[in-house]
């Protein structure tokens, strides 16, 4: 069994447009092909889990304008990789995480990828649900497949949109 103690809190944002498909953002500074992925953050001390979620999407996206729809049941987890040294360093093994799904109210001239100092992401598209799993660095990978099942009813499916 996992000792969750070992793991770091954390949340994570799925995104969702009106017509179903999930806003990615592209890891500034990072090379492909696995630099895309959701918000994703810790939780400060005392933060109730659902805050934490809307202030980094916020913090990462600029995004505010959103409707809750669901969030995971549980923790998932995933282990940093051996190269991962600054996580490492401060004691964790790899992070837990609540995924939250939202639906964007918005307009995209609401995305700022700026709106946080040091910015996270540098490029950003909406895409489907289930390419989101292919597109993360392998170590998240699990950690993505089980929540693209769990969201999957929210998800817009390519066939769907062809």
């Amino acid at each position: 069994m996992t000792d969750l103690a070992d793991y770091r809190p954390n949340v994570g944002v799925v995104l969702f447009h009106p017509d179903g498909r999930v806003w990615l953002g592209r890891r500034a500074g990072t090379h492909g092909p696995h630099n895309w992925q959701f918000p994703q953050g810790g939780v400060d001390e005392g933060e109730a889990l659902e805050e934490a979620a809307r202030r980094e999407l916020q913090e990462e996206t600029g995004v505010t304008s959103v409707t809750y729809l669901g969030r995971t049941e549980g923790w998932l987890t995933y282990d940093f990789p051996p190269l991962v040294a600054r996580e490492l360093a401060r004691g964790w093994k790899g992070q837990k995480q609540v995924w939250f799904a939202f639906r964007f109210d918005g307009s995209e001239t609401e995305i700022d990828l700026d709106a946080h100092e040091q910015p996270e992401f540098d490029e950003w598209r909406w895409d489907y649900l289930a390419e989101a799993p292919k597109l993360i660095v392998p170590f998240k990978r699990q950690a993505y497949e089980a929540v693209a099942a769990a969201f999957a009813a929210f998800a817009a499916t390519k066939s769907a949109a062809v």
